[in-house]
């Protein structure tokens, strides 16, 4: 078995890194080159990175960024935002990103999942599945165009996202994004136990011991964080943070 990973998660917005609050409220916090130089020297498991105003601009990934970002990083990083053609895909993955997250483009057309691990192999495609609550209590998936949830189950979702060729499902709860309440639980046991795919869980983070329970408890591979890792304090200060490999070992054990 893989050993789990606590995974930094961060959003590009317009060349600067901002955290939301259930994705929505975009607060700025600083500058996506020295937060990867402050990573590198935390030694951080894996990086996240996803443009969440790529699909909206129409324009595709911003690769002059991306080119800088990766001569910076020296941990495995994964890469989503306006990605819909596989010479993009392909683009991301030339400039030294381990993997690729496909999100919009995935529920739009489920094929371009198969086509990309085809070309690119199973183990650089991920899928995003982001969820979020109804007015009812039901889970559905949420899309970020329309900014409302679909009429997906999100078990059913990620079942036919590996069915597609995911190699690897980041699932992160809307309804507990930037709120430091903790993960859902019950979210990621149900879609970690459908899947034989690796499951990184995000949105809630708590602490450090959260993060092992989430993969102890909810059966995720890694679990992911934002607010965490960036904010310190009841005033959300803008603090870069990652847990030592001490602490790591003492909430997994």
């Amino acid at each position: 078995m893989a050993r789990p990973r606590f995974i930094p998660c961060l959003l590009l917005q317009e060349k600067g890194l901002v955290k939301t609050w259930k994705f929505r409220d975009p607060v700025y916090v600083g500058d996506p080159i020295n937060a990867v130089k402050i990573f590198n020297d935390k030694e951080v498991d894996e990086l996240v990175l996803l443009d969440i105003s790529a699909g909206r601009r129409g324009a595709g990934p911003d690769f002059p960024l991306l080119e800088k970002i990766a001569r910076e990083a020296f941990m495995p990083m994964a890469y989503g935002g306006g990605l819909s053609r596989l010479e993009d895909v392909r683009r991301v993955l030339g400039l030294g990103f381990e993997k690729v997250v496909l999100n919009a483009a995935a529920l739009s057309d489920p094929s371009f999942v198969s086509r990309a691990a085809q070309v690119c192999g199973r183990q650089s495609v991920v899928v995003g599945v982001d969820v979020k609550k109804t007015l009812l209590g039901r889970r559905r998936v949420y899309r970020h165009a329309e900014r409302g949830t679909t009429g997906d189950d999100p078990v059913a979702y990620a079942r036919a996202a590996e069915a597609a060729g995911a190699g690897e499902i980041f699932l992160t709860s809307v309804d507990r994004d930037g709120t430091r309440l903790g993960y859902d639980l019950d979210l990621v046991r149900d879609v970690s136990s459908a899947v034989s795919v690796p499951v990184i869980a995000c949105g809630g983070a708590r602490d450090a011991a959260d993060m092992a329970r989430v993969i102890r408890e909810g059966g995720a591979s890694a679990a992911a964080a934002g607010s965490l890792f960036v904010f310190h304090g009841s005033r959300r200060a803008v603090l870069i943070s990652y847990p030592s490999r001490d602490e790591i070992r003492r909430v997994l054990s």
